[in-house]
């Protein structure tokens, strides 16, 4: 099969497109034949080493998948050759076949395209879980999502107003803006042009955000912290801005705020059955229209490596896929 390997660590420059030996499954896990895969944010992370594991070399990136089963280990009941699935794997997906732990794959919704269904599971699965398992966000409560136009923020805005919260989107462009915008933000701030805790307290009469969502770091989560109200919750998704912010936590103390983390791949692990219930949850939504996950470009397998240099640039909205059959 062929595939982008990762041989050492470093830049997306530095992967190999290669022929490979098709992977084997154990008992508990399918073999996949790839149609798609999404690019997330951790991809550029893991093959620079910079994640929070590193696999043994040689390896692919790679985690959102969607596809059809290829076969099965022989406790796997549920799923049989020829299925088609979505699945979630810490690496590997950049690849025509990969092996998915079976409790970690699902079939895919008739009528979803395989590229819109390895969009699916890590961006909403973590917005979901961050939104409800982790903050409990309530309707009529004013929501602050940094980064609101990439892959988990657009996410984020449509399950907080489904949910019944006012959306504040806050990103690095007006392009980026009026997206957000079509996605159902109620405010907007250009953080490159605005100072972001001032507007945030402008646009709440100066109460202040009940949440904030912010998977970008950097200098932007201390003001945002700033701008949040009391009791107030700041989920902490990521660090696209590629700095890990240096939070005085008196900040939290003042406004008898929390400062909470969300890791979904270590919650669908640990906690598998809530895991199961969000995601079918999210299905159900995806099958009556309520959500639209949106691509902003496809790329081939062999040219998975620019999808890569275009995560880091933060040159994307919405999500960037690979499509095993262009």
């Amino acid at each position: 099969m062929k595939a982008i390997v990762c041989n050492e660590f470093g830049l997306p420059s530095s992967l190999e497109f290669t022929e490979i030996e098709n992977p084997i499954p154990n008992k508990d896990e399918v073999l996949m034949a790839v149609k798609a895969c999404s690019v997330n944010f951790p991809d550029t992370l893991i093959i620079q080493g910079k994640y929070q594991f590193k696999p043994n070399f040689p390896f692919s990136p790679g985690s959102d998948v969607a596809g059809v089963i290829e076969s099965v280990g022989e406790n796997v009941k549920h799923l049989k050759v020829g299925d088609e699935v979505v699945g979630f794997i810490p690496f590997g997906g950049f690849a025509e076949m990969a092996i998915v732990k079976a409790k970690d794959c699902f079939p895919k919704p008739v009528g979803m395209s395989m590229v819109n269904a390895s969009t699916f599971l890590l961006a909403y699965g973590t917005s979901y879980h961050a939104l409800k398992d982790r903050t409990n966000l309530q309707k009529g409560e004013t929501i602050l999502i940094l980064g609101a136009s990439g892959g988990v923020g657009l996410t984020a805005i449509e399950l907080a107003k489904l949910i019944g919260a006012k959306v504040i989107a806050a990103a690095s462009s007006d392009d980026k803006l009026k997206l957000c915008k079509e996605f159902g933000a109620d405010e907007l701030i250009n953080y490159t042009k605005e100072n972001l805790k001032e507007k945030t307290k402008v646009l709440t009469n100066g109460k202040g955000v009940d949440v904030i969502y912010d998977p970008v770091g950097g200098d932007f989560s201390e003001l945002a912290l700033r701008a949040i109200a009391w009791n107030g919750r700041h989920l902490v998704i990521g660090f696209a801005n590629g700095e890990i912010p240096k939070i005085p936590t008196n900040l939290a103390l003042l406004k008898g705020a929390s400062i909470v983390g969300v890791f979904w791949g270590a919650f669908a692990q640990r906690e598998p059955k809530k895991s199961l219930e969000n995601i079918k949850q999210l299905l159900n939504w995806f099958g009556q229209g309520k959500l639209k996950p949106h691509i902003d470009e496809i790329y081939s397998l062999e040219n998975a490596p620019k999808a890569l240099e275009a995560m880091m640039q933060r040159k994307t909205k919405g999500k960037i896929v690979i499509d095993m059959t262009i």
